[in-house]
């Protein structure tokens, strides 16, 4: 991460839970701790990060997490930021879904108020991409 922005990259940075650790209640431990990792190689550099919360239990499986469940660790993540990084950073950095987005949830995702926008996967070679694409019109 440190390399890619010394070098003028942009990064996105995913992070997410197994299901087994969701199922034990802990999603936003882990999430937090991979942010904190991160916190060294980003520095000052955060208008250069996307942050992407990716559910590994939803890669590519079909199973998503609700808008709600989405929205919930999205708005955790913008408040342990604020609190460990800034107010500025929180409020301003991209956070981003990617737990295999559909066009079916789309725009229920979209209309979540700390969700920036999707990570897209395998959906992106669809057809619905299209919808996808447009959820947030």
């Amino acid at each position: 991460v440190a390399h890619a922005l010394d070098t003028g990259l942009n990064v996105i940075a995913c992070i997410g839970e197994s299901l087994e650790e969701r199922e034990s209640g802990k999603t936003e431990e882990v999430v937090f701790r991979q942010i904190k990792a991160l916190l060294p190689a980003i520095a000052d550099n955060w208008e250069n990060v996307v942050l992407a919360y990716e559910p590994v239990w939803a890669i590519g499986t079909g199973k998503t997490a609700t808008p709600q469940q989405a929205q919930d660790v999205h708005a955790s993540l913008r408040h342990w930021l604020a609190l460990n990084v800034s107010p500025d950073v929180a409020q301003n950095v991209r956070i981003q879904y990617g737990g295999s987005v559909t066009a079916a949830n789309a725009k229920e995702l979209a209309a979540c108020s700390d969700i920036d926008g999707f990570l897209v996967g395998g959906a992106s070679l669809k057809p619905e991409f299209i919808d996808i694409v447009n959820a947030s019109q």
